[in-house]
């Protein structure tokens, strides 16, 4: 494992946001949802593509509070094109759990 400063780790924003729509994305290569998530007046509502069909169903993820990096790249996905990262970590059987913050907190909200 590298190592990082924490300079380093300043770098990448980390920010907490709702989803608010989810969307069936038959054109990935592996089943996926399309989300709509709303980070606040500071950010807005971004896309990201994420594969986390096993687990969730779409009208459990609506209203839903997770992390995600929002100053990647956007990234073309298909035809779809993904703003930010939602961060999740796999489960015992590789499927994503999705990573948010356990509690109602402001949108837009920063990890430190």
């Amino acid at each position: 494992m590298s190592t990082i400063t924490f300079d380093d780790f300043m770098k990448v924003d980390i920010r907490v946001g709702r989803i608010v729509e989810v969307e069936d994305f038959p054109e990935a290569r592996k089943p996926a949802y399309r989300l709509r998530v709303d980070f606040g007046p500071e950010i807005g509502i971004r896309k990201s593509s994420a594969q986390i069909t096993v687990l969730y169903e779409k009208a459990d993820l609506i209203g839903r509070e997770v992390l995600a990096v929002v100053n990647f790249p956007p990234r073309q996905i298909g035809k779809f094109m993904s703003e930010v990262l939602v961060l999740g970590v796999p489960d015992g059987a590789g499927n994503v759990c999705l990573i948010g913050p356990g509690q109602d907190v402001p949108l837009g909200g920063r990890l430190y």
